[in-house]
């Protein structure tokens, strides 16, 4: 076979670079080194066998290791694991330094092709008009999914450097380092600690990438620079300081730091940034500007701050006026730098990026009773808990101000954010904190809630720039979406605010928990026409409304594909903005590097814009397509119920999978669950250490379980003709199937099938797996019988090699799991489950 280009970029580099572990000065590393591959073979064949992973161990231990020793046994897997770590980093770094040859970044999803293809079809003022007002919002999200520490990745970026650069001796010193570096938190990080790891990527990253994207397309359609009239089509969103949803350690002192910071960052690359125009800069009138500018930048950081700037608009005017006498009198030298540093400054203003305050409606409604307790006593709360919805909207708009505190210190402090959030607002600008967000939003009052604390907390300037976004998750409450926000949008008062608001609305949805409660393709299709009926409604009442998509990393919590998924939605779907949640490893994998995160923001810029202007009727579902996705949703959705409502469930995941160790990996602030401990329940399981487990277990059931049965009932009605053309005519099919093709090709279901000889959960274990291969083969079936993934043949080739380097590691974690199920209760295997949670999580890149 023709060696690939992702071949001879990435597996072969791999191949040479790995074998450099061999040769570092540390003890046992050439052993381990050695070693490591004999057990992937033996797990390989042993699996394919069907033998158990303890039998594979023990064969290991016999034939390789000559010996008796379980603590000679353990000290080697423990070796093996951090071993394995090292290459995974290893394979990233090689991967990303070759990312720009093994991805047409020039090709599809750019914004060179799209400006070509808008040129060849003579529609340019149809792009420029809608450029005007469309945005694109990444929002960096405090969920712990990110399994390497900060200064992990800091040798990560280095050592992709190293590669491009081909400088073998910082290659090995770096490789070195690798191997004294600790890859686990030795305790759980702050939420301050969680933003201040991720203004990093502010700092390094989207600070150089968003203006890479802007200043070419802005030249390329004739404007300025300086005054592009839409400085906010690129932004970023943040919410670690800002979620409080279930992490009782965000405080209003948390917000007000967090806020400090990214004010501090931005300013800090202003600083820089002016010192070195600066050099260029040495003419008559234009210096002085230039040094008052960054005197002033100074003091706002490190001086004395009343003499530094205020707000985004007495620097860029000092820059404008510095610019204009540039013009006039010295023929515009170096001008262009100057036009580009304001349209950053426009771009990031002083706040950087857009902090969102995050709390469950479950929390606003005991705060409102514990009032209504205070302030107009037991009776008026037994009255109000006993009214209906309406009644109860009225009793809280007539209230005129608090006049009591509340009981609980957790609702004080629930008011203390109204606070923060305006102090936010005066020290970093109006667009640094502008939302707040009811997650579990299931009625208007929850939103009222909200919006009526907002009145009674805050000024009449700050409360009129505020946006309130309810969460519609389950898929029940997507359901239910479209009425709630009609009889919201037919509220006075709440009318009237929206009026102050452009007659914008947003709507944030829940990828992972609809997942989650529903299935992967009821979750996606529900989320679908919730977002069709909203649209629908909103226009009835002349309101934009502008969705937020609370995605994860995996398909299975609304990853994969975004640029197909966004350019297939159609005119029924308002498309004004794409919003969308990154998470902890997606922000690593696709916009920890410049030339990544450049890549995926593009992509998703030209999807919304492809969808608007080259809007179709191919790009409309019909009738019969809508019936027929309705039916695969259905029925997938009816086996995914009942397989949910197995009495095995929840004791699966409890006592067989690693998920009582997420809490345990210290990548995260928030705990694991939002309940109070004790018997596992459902609904209180957070859809973070839920996808997990189940991808711990390479058995990813989220992302793919009933989708098999659906198609085959489907078949059976006759109906395999008008499916594959589905697939083949339906982008939106095509995006959604491809992405549970991702799920399926990370599973490998031989790593655990000795559960199904097990007495307790052998009947268990094969309902997954019969599932599994009925999936497999339907899906290769629908798709062409091309192999799955045939259309993203790069990313195949990386999960296939991913997998291949991981192998070990399952057969690790298995075996512990194994142990620990035999009663066999040593620590040593709760730490090497907890250990393999972590190389199993990298090389997925996207598993959690």
């Amino acid at each position: 076979m023709k060696p690939t280009l992702y071949s001879n970029e990435v597996a072969t580099r791999y191949t040479v670079y790995n074998s450099l572990f061999l040769d570092l000065p540390f003890s046992h590393i050439y052993r381990t080194g050695t070693l490591l591959p004999i057990l992937g073979q033996i797990s390989k064949e042993g699996f394919e066998a069907g033998k158990t992973p303890s039998a594979i161990v023990e064969q290991f231990q016999k034939e390789v290791l000559s010996t008796n020793s379980s603590e000679e046994l353990h000290k080697t897997l423990f070796r093996f694991v951090q071993y394995i770590e090292r290459q995974v980093l290893l394979f990233d770094s090689i991967e990303d330094a070759a990312f720009e040859k093994i991805y047409d970044t020039q090709g599809k999803g750019s914004i060179k092709e799209l400006i070509s293809n808008v040129r060849h079809l003579n529609k340019m003022e149809v792009l420029k008009a809608k450029l005007a007002d469309f945005r694109v919002r990444v929002v960096l999200t405090a969920h712990p999914t990110q399994f390497y520490p900060g200064n992990v990745l800091g040798i990560n970026s280095d050592l992709e450097g190293a590669i491009r650069d081909g400088d073998l001796g910082m290659i090995n010193q770096l490789m070195q380092q690798l191997g004294k570096t600790p890859f686990i938190n030795r305790e759980k990080p702050s939420p301050y600690e969680e933003a201040v790891s991720l203004c990093w990527y502010l700092e390094n990253v989207f600070y150089k990438a968003i203006p890479r994207i802007l200043y070419p397309m802005i030249e390329e359609l004739g404007e300025s620079w300086e005054e592009w009239i839409n400085p906010e089509l690129l932004s970023v969103g943040f919410w670690p300081g800002g979620d409080r949803d279930g992490n009782p350690f965000v405080t209003h002192d948390t917000t007000r730091k967090v806020a400090a910071r990214l004010r501090e960052t931005v300013l800090k690359c202003y600083y820089r940034d002016i010192r070195a125009i600066k050099r260029r800069m040495t003419f008559k009138g234009v210096e002085d500007k230039l040094i008052l500018a960054e005197r002033k930048l100074y003091n706002a950081l490190y001086g004395d701050q009343t003499s530094g700037f205020y707000q985004p608009e007495e620097l860029i005017e000092i820059l404008k006026s510095a610019l204009e006498i540039l013009r006039r009198d010295h023929y515009g030298m170096f001008a262009d730098l100057l036009e580009k540093f304001i349209l950053k400054v426009r771009v990031f203003g002083f706040h950087f990026a857009a902090l969102d305050i995050r709390q469950d409606s479950r929390k606003h409604a005991a705060l409102w009773e514990d009032l209504i307790l205070e302030q107009h006593g037991q009776k008026a709360l037994e009255k109000y808990q006993k009214a209906d919805e309406l009644s109860k909207i009225d009793f809280i708009l007539k209230q005129e101000e608090i006049t009591a505190s509340p009981k609980e210190d957790f609702h004080e402090e629930m008011l203390k954010t109204f606070d923060a959030l305006q102090d936010v607002k005066s020290k970093n600008g109006h667009r640094s904190c502008h939302r707040y967000i009811i997650s579990n939003c299931q009625s208007v009052l929850h939103i009222m809630q909200v919006w009526k604390l907002a009145r009674l907390n805050m000024s009449r300037s700050n409360y009129d720039e505020l946006d309130i976004v309810p969460l519609f998750e389950t898929i029940d409450d997507l359901a239910e979406a479209p009425a709630i926000m009609e009889r919201l949008y037919q509220m006075e008062g709440y009318k009237e605010h929206l009026a102050g608001r452009e007659n914008k609305q947003t709507i944030m949805v829940g990828f992972s928990d609809g997942t989650k409660d529903g299935g992967y393709m009821r979750a996606n299709w529900s989320i679908f026409r919730a977002k069709e009926a909203l649209t629908e409604v909103s226009r009835k009442y002349g309101i934009k409304v502008i969705f937020f998509d609370g995605r994860g990393g995996p398909p299975a919590r609304g990853g994969g594909n975004m640029h197909d998924f966004y350019a297939s939605l159609g005119t029924g779907i308002e498309d004004q903005e794409i919003q969308v949640t990154i998470q902890g490893q997606t922000i690593s994998a696709n916009y920890g590097k410049v030339s990544t995160c450049k890549y995926n923001l593009e992509q998703l810029l030209s999807a919304g814009l492809e969808n608007a202007i080259f809007a179709n009727e191919e790009r409309q579902l019909k009738a019969e397509e809508r019936t027929l996705i309705e039916e695969l949703a259905e029925i997938g959705y009816e086996q995914y119920k009942a397989f949910k409502s197995h009495p095995q469930f929840t004791r699966y995941l409890a006592e067989v999978t690693p998920l009582k160790y997420f809490g345990e990996t210290n990548i995260g602030s928030r705990p694991t669950s939002r309940g109070k401990g004790g018997e596992l329940k459902f609904e209180d399981l957070r859809a973070i250490p839920f996808v997990g487990a189940w991808s711990q277990m390479k058995q990813n059931i989220p992302g793919f379980f009933g989708l098999g049965s659906a198609l085959e009932v489907l078949k059976s009605k006759g109906k395999a003709d008008a499916l594959k053309e589905l697939y083949r005519n339906s982008l939106f099919f095509r995006t959604l199937l491809g992405n549970s093709m991702q799920s399926i090709a990370k599973a490998y279901y031989p790593a655990t099938a000795y559960l199904g000889n097990d007495a307790e959960y052998g009947e268990f274990w094969h309902l997954m797996n019969d599932e599994f291969n009925l999936s497999r083969k339907n899906l290769n079936w629908v798709s062409g019988e091309k192999g799955l993934m045939h259309e993203a043949p790069v990313s195949k080739e990386s999960i296939a090699i991913r997998e291949r380097i991981v192998l070990p590691l399952i057969t690790i974690q298995q075996y512990a799991i194994e142990q620990l199920r035999a009663g066999k209760n040593d620590e040593v295997y709760q730490r090497l489950i907890l250990r393999c949670m972590f190389g199993i999580v990298n090389a997925a890149r996207n598993a959690a």
